[in-house]
């Protein structure tokens, strides 16, 4: 059963206003009366829904349904701005393995150099993909995407999170082990958990420095060098095997 993002409050009957949406369902799908799909509307509840008429793409509301597929922590995913479409491809993953936002930084290392035309582009760009990923994987939300133009802005955002993970190759070399595992088991149900990730040439040592003034801890992930489209991937992964698989989980 396909599932759709619904601008707004519920409300029963509905009409469909959103052009690709609605596209997608009587064009692509080629919905019928009474076939029923999946709404998720601004609440994140998800909504059984019936089609009335295609022509005038009107659907009414059949039942609320408990499907809640999001992680239990709030994991936000900030990447150094990597080169060509990585950041399109990381929002693609991260979505699908249930990351709340998006977030895209200047690192000091970043070879990709994007004014704010070329960033309002990305982002409209990311969101549709965020949106795409997240009706795919039966998400109840769409990650939020935030491009920062000046790293300055990026720092002072540090402030809203219950903890922070760097990703940094160099905590792994010299064999620290549990600082991932700690950290992700400390949380509380609800927690903001932010990790941040470097572009292909890692993060610059001052970054680290100021990442830890922002009260951040710095973890490997593991023996193995990561990719920069790789590393969050993995960490998302963690996330969801320590606290929705294990048996301590929250």
């Amino acid at each position: 059963m396909q599932q759709y993002f619904i601008k707004g409050n519920p409300q029963s009957p509905l009409e469909v206003t959103d052009k690709d949406t609605a596209k997608h369902m009587f064009s692509v799908m080629r919905l019928k009366a009474g076939d029923q799909v999946i709404l998720v509307f601004d609440d994140g509840v998800k909504r059984l829904a019936r089609v009335l008429d295609p022509s005038q793409q009107s659907l009414e509301i059949v039942e609320e349904l408990a499907d809640n597929t999001e992680l239990l922590v709030q994991v936000t995913i900030a990447s150094g701005f990597p080169k060509g479409d990585k950041l399109e491809f990381i929002t693609q993953k991260a979505t699908e393995l249930g990351a709340c936002a998006l977030w895209g930084f200047p690192a000091d290392w970043s070879v990709a150099k994007w004014d704010g035309k070329k960033l309002a582009k990305k982002s409209e760009k990311l969101e549709k993909i965020a949106q795409g990923a997240a009706e795919q994987s039966r998400r109840n939300l769409i990650p939020e995407i935030r491009l920062f133009d000046k790293k300055a802005d990026f720092l002072a955002a540090l402030t809203d999170f219950d903890r922070i993970i760097v990703a940094y190759e160099e905590a792994a070399k010299v064999g620290e082990a549990a600082t991932l595992v700690q950290a992700v088991r400390g949380l509380s149900k609800g927690d903001k958990l932010l990790f941040i990730f470097g572009p292909e040439g890692g993060l610059s040592p001052e970054e680290i420095v100021a990442f830890g003034q922002a009260g951040a801890v710095s973890a490997g992930l593991g023996p193995r060098i990561l990719r920069a489209e790789t590393a969050p991937l993995y960490a998302l992964t963690a996330v969801s095997v320590l606290l929705e698989l294990s048996n301590d989980s929250l």
